[in-house]
């Protein structure tokens, strides 16, 4: 028997079961591959309202580590209806997951070694309203700020280098 006191357990959340968030997650774990190679995906996890005699209370959905750790608040509801919105909440919470439960800034411009933060207003995203990774860019006047790449476009910036070919 469950106590009104207990904490709700988390579940995994399935393929298909918020189809956006599915997409925008897939997205973002192209990003954290592209800097964090060896963190592996990340991945959604639910809990279940605290109180299980509340019939309306909607679950909470989290951005968590491959272990199951997450940090920071869930995806709002709302957020899981247009991919532009998912996108931007599901980059947010990725992003307070990493650094908060590794201790790591994630991302980081490659170009000015600051950490970047998701930014959706307008005149900094795409024509298709996609959210960018946001740069402070450097502390002089000749180094402004900057749209780094879109939220699931770093893995352009960052592919590895192959190894120089022997020559003949």
């Amino acid at each position: 028997m469950s106590d009104l006191f207990d904490a709700p357990r988390p579940r995994e959340v399935q393929p298909g079961e918020y189809p956006v968030w599915d997409e925008a997650l897939a997205l973002v774990n192209r990003d954290l591959a592209a800097l964090l190679p060896d963190r592996g995906p990340l991945r959604l996890l639910a809990l279940p309202p605290w109180d299980p005699r509340d019939e309306c209370g909607d679950e909470q959905v989290y951005v968590a580590l491959p272990d199951g750790r997450w940090h920071g608040n869930d995806l709002r509801q709302d957020s899981g209806t247009a991919l532009a919105a998912a996108l931007a909440a599901v980059a947010e919470a990725a992003q307070d997951t990493v650094m908060e439960c590794l201790w790591q800034v994630w991302p980081v411009c490659a170009e000015h070694r600051v950490g970047m933060h998701v930014r959706s207003g307008e005149g900094e995203q795409g024509e298709d309203g996609h959210p960018v990774w946001w740069c402070a860019g450097g502390r002089g006047t000749d180094d402004p700020a900057h749209a780094r790449a879109p939220v699931g476009g770093l893995d352009a910036l960052h592919r590895p280098r192959r190894g120089r070919r022997e020559r003949r």
